[in-house]
Order: structure tokens, then sequence, then C-alpha cells
């Protein structure tokens, strides 16, 4: 797998309204405040300080856009449901998430995160529920992968499956990621490629 050559920071949305004008396609990553996006990106990318990584859940609250080979961008969306932010900012999933989620036509594929060593969280599924309502193409990436044993990987990983196949016919692709040793980023890169010559 050839590895991301340019990367760089293009802009911060407060609104779906501003996001870049061009007809280049949105990989988008999303997920749960703290669910490790930000050291994800950085590992995709190979470069360790490209998207801000903070000890602080809920810090990432615009759409950030970073150009990729001049091809592509990487968008790092808002985490949502975290606690301790306001209401009128977290209100489950924030308008600035939802609008861009739903309505905006250059997203190409959502990258949801779930964190691996949980139980599959019920604010992740409603979030699921929603993109299989909408008819938004989606895969499941399952960080911190490092942090079990390949036994409880795998059972991790079985339950989500077991959670979601009451609701779906066909299961959404699934990645095994850990920002650590750098597991999942040849199969993110090569599945997102792809998905740029099916469409």
């Amino acid at each position: 797998m050839n590895p991301i050559r340019k990367a760089e920071f293009k802009c911060s949305s407060g609104r779906i309204s501003q996001v870049p004008k061009d007809n280049l396609p949105d990989i988008a990553f999303i997920g749960r405040s703290n669910v490790g996006k930000s050291s994800l990106i950085n590992m995709l990318t190979g470069r360790k300080g490209l998207a801000k990584v903070s000890g602080t859940p809920g810090k990432t609250r615009l759409i950030n856009h970073f150009l990729i080979d001049d091809e592509w961008y990487l968008v790092d969306l808002p985490g949502y449901g975290y606690a301790r932010t306001s209401k009128s900012m977290r209100d489950e999933f924030s308008t600035i998430i939802t609008d861009y989620v739903l309505r905006c036509e250059r997203m190409h594929l959502l990258m949801v995160l779930v964190d691996a060593r949980l139980e599959p969280q019920r604010i992740d599924l409603r979030f699921i529920e929603m993109l299989g309502m909408n008819g938004i193409p989606f895969a499941i990436v399952f960080t911190k992968c490092d942090k079990l044993s390949a036994a409880q990987l795998a059972r991790s990983v079985d339950r989500y499956r077991r959670t979601l196949a009451g609701q779906w016919e066909t299961l959404p692709d699934m990645f095994m990621t850990s920002s650590s040793d750098g597991r999942g980023r040849d199969e993110i890169l090569e599945y997102i490629r792809k998905s740029f010559t099916n469409c």
C-alpha cells in the first residue's frame, strides 16, 4: 500500500456552507468524544501533529478538512456525546454533525470510530441507526485494539456484529486499528482508494 505522500490542513468550518467548494471527495471520521480520532488521523497520514490530540474530550468542535495528496479530503468531525459540554453544544448529535453527515453532498464515505474495549455504546448505536435510516455509506473502525488480546478483540467485534445483525441485512465493513502500533493503516487507506473507483 502506497503511503500518503502529502497531508496538509486546509480549513476549519462552523457550518457546511463554509466547507471547500472544489470537487474533491470527503472521507469523514467521527465518533464519541475521546475515542482516539485525532490519533488515528495522525497515524493514517503519518503526520504526528496534523490533527491536534487533546486529553480533554469534546475538543474538536469544528469540521476540519485536511487535503490528502491533492486528491481527497480527510475530514475530522466533532465528537458526539460528551457529557461535560453544555446541553446546547451537546444535544446528542449537534447540528453541525447532522448537517454535515446528512446534507453535505461532497461526503463520499463516513468512518465511524468505536472504542474496541467497550461494549456497544447506546449513543454509537443510535448514530449508526440514523445513518442507516438515511442511507449514508459508512464503515466501523475499532480503535485502541492494542489494549486487548486477540481473543478479547475477537469477542468485542463479535458483540458488535451480533448487536447490528438484528437491524442490518448486510453488516458494514469493519476495521481493527491502533494508533500506537499502526494496525489497520494499510487496510483503511486501501479501502478508501477502492471506494473512489467503485463509485
